[in-house]
C-alpha cells in the first residue's frame, strides 16, 4: 500500500475479504462465473458424497452460472449454466455488486463442456480417478 492510501480489502466477511465494485465487464472473450459448488453432493441414487474438493475424487468438471461475458464471447450469455472442465477456473474472489455479495471466478472459455439454460438437477460428474499410494520396497 502506498503512503496515505486506505486498504481496499478492509471489510472482512467470513474467511475472505469482499471487494465492493460498481460493475464488472470482462475483456475480450472472457467468461466470469458464479455459484460454483464445492460442497458435498447428493447423487440421484440418494448417496451423499462429502466435500471432495482438493481430493482425488474432486477431480471432475463442475457446473457454474455465467455472471458476465466479454464483448467478443459469442457462445454463452449471462444467466446460462455451463459445465467447466476440472481446474479450468480461477480462485474465487468475493465481491459486492449493487449490495449483493457473491463469489466470482474466471472460467477458461475454451474449456466449457456443455451449456444449459436451466440449472442442473444434480451434480453426477463422478470421477473415475484412482488414488495412488506409494509403496516402500
Amino acid at each position: 500500500m502506498g503512503i496515505g492510501l486506505e486498504n481496499p480489502f478492509k471489510e472482512k466477511t467470513g474467511y475472505q475479504s469482499a471487494i465492493e465494485i460498481k460493475s464488472l465487464l470482462p475483456l475480450h472473450n472472457k467468461v466470469i462465473v458464479t455459484e460454483m459448488d464445492f460442497s458435498g453432493r447428493k447423487l440421484s441414487s440418494g448417496i451423499m458424497l462429502l466435500n471432495d474438493d482438493g481430493k482425488t475424487d474432486g477431480i471432475r468438471p463442475r457446473w457454474a452460472k455465467i455472471y458476465a461475458v466479454g464483448p467478443e464471447q459469442k457462445d454463452v450469455v449471462p444467466g446460462q449454466w455451463v459445465l467447466v472442465e476440472h481446474g479450468r477456473w480461477s480462485r474465487g474472489i468475493k465481491v459486492i455488486i449493487d449490495g449483493e455479495e457473491t463469489v466470482i471466478r474466471l472460467a477458461d472459455p475454451e474449456c466449457l463442456i456443455f451449456v444449459s439454460d436451466v440449472p442442473p438437477d444434480s451434480d453426477e460428474t463422478i470421477s473415475t480417478s484412482v488414488y495412488a499410494e506409494r509403496k516402500e520396497r
